[in-house]
């Protein structure tokens, strides 16, 4: 029953942003913003975040997982409220602002309770089941939020995800609470310096990898599909197909590791999808849109769960959540970084190189996941 809770909750939150999200560019665009700007836009959601992840995590091992998931999803329905009553740049900002840290809390927290409730023989299926559900959202919202924008309006995107707000906050009470002792308090260089553990290092690196390369495709995409005369309805399927595809390799992930290391499975899963961001500039219909967006999903879906897992395994035991909000740091950090530089670029030499430069530094990324022999005995 527990697990079930866990699993709506990540759902429910995950669906929120994912109807969102992609629609927050077209309507920033809409509103006469630029490429560059879009960028800007699209880092503020890593910002607060990067800054907080970290006390994130010692909150849910100090005082419990329950909290701060109630206070998170408070934050998005409040989140939700400013770009439904107010038509403006400003209102998109805040938005952003209050969902990056709110979504920081919920995730950190209801990773390290799956992790807590998991043994360590069932938590590669535990957080696959966890990669489940922020695929079948990411396959649900685009979609819903594709078709709302398009028959209403872009405001009423936001009073649906803040009507599907309201539910979970009272199913998060039932969330279970465990706090962890801890000795002492850890300064910041004590918690970078767990980056020193290799298999640690290696699940971070891979995680921000994926991470950045799903937002960067969530936030261009529908810049240049727009330019290639593809409706909203249509841009929210094709993103909703690599949420399809998500779950299908998050499905098949257990029986895969039975037979291939977590290695070999990362760096083709980077790799598939370097490929595919590639291919996406040169592709001119909408069938190959979708099959490219499904080759994007199937390879990076295997990332999320793959790291979770690792990350977790290799914590101190008194430290999960503290190491948690050191993984999201991370992923921050790059979803903060990389809509910045890629809004340069794209302002610079057009949308298409966004895709172009983006595969090159997913394939180049690899060299840091490749397989080790000393890190894969540890991941086992």
């Amino acid at each position: 029953m527990m697990l079930k809770i866990i699993i709506f909750s990540v759902f429910a939150f995950q669906l929120i942003i994912n109807i969102t999200r992609p629609i927050i560019t077209l309507y920033a665009s809409n509103l006469g913003s630029n490429t560059f700007e879009i960028g800007i836009l699209t880092a503020a959601f890593a910002f607060f975040p990067l800054l907080f992840a970290l006390q994130a995590g010692r909150i849910a091992d100090k005082y419990g997982d329950r909290y701060p998931v109630i206070f998170g999803m408070i934050g998005l329905a409040i989140g939700m409220f400013f770009p439904y009553f107010f038509s403006a740049i400003w209102a998109l900002y805040i938005s952003q602002f209050i969902v990056g840290i709110s979504n920081i809390f919920i995730a950190v927290s209801l990773q390290n309770v799956i992790g807590n409730i998991a043994k360590e023989s069932n938590r590669d299926q535990y957080f696959s089941m966890f990669g489940m559900a922020v695929a079948a959202a990411s396959l649900v919202g685009p979609v819903l939020g594709g078709y709302i924008s398009e028959h209403y309006s872009y405001n009423s995107v936001f009073l649906v995800s803040l009507l599907f707000s309201i539910i979970p906050i009272f199913i998060c009470f039932k969330i279970p609470s465990i706090k962890k002792k801890r000795n002492n308090r850890n300064s910041i260089f004590e918690s970078i310096g767990l980056l020193k553990i290799p298999l640690l290092k290696k699940a971070l690196i891979s995680s921000a990898l994926v991470l950045y390369s799903r937002d960067i495709f969530v936030a261009y995409f529908p810049i240049f599909a727009t330019k290639a005369h593809l409706s909203n309805s249509q841009i929210g399927w094709i993103i909703s197909l690599q949420g399809l595809a998500m779950i299908i390799v998050r499905f098949l992930l257990p029986k895969l590791l039975e037979h291939i290391s977590r290695d070999k499975i990362l760096l083709t899963s980077v790799l598939l999808a370097g490929a595919s961001f590639l291919l996406i500039p040169f592709t001119h219909n909408l069938v190959f849109y979708c099959v490219l967006s499904c080759l994007m999903g199937f390879g990076l879906g295997c990332g999320q769960p793959l790291s979770l897992t690792t990350t977790y395994n290799a914590s101190p035991l008194n430290r999960t959540g503290e190491v948690l909000g050191l993984r999201l740091s991370t992923n921050r950090l790059s979803q903060m970084i990389a809509p910045l530089f890629f809004g340069i670029v794209g302002s610079w030499l057009g949308i298409i190189s966004v895709f172009l430069v983006s595969g090159i530094f997913l394939i180049g990324g690899t060299w840091f996941i490749r397989e080790d022999k000393k890190t894969e005995n540890l991941s086992r």
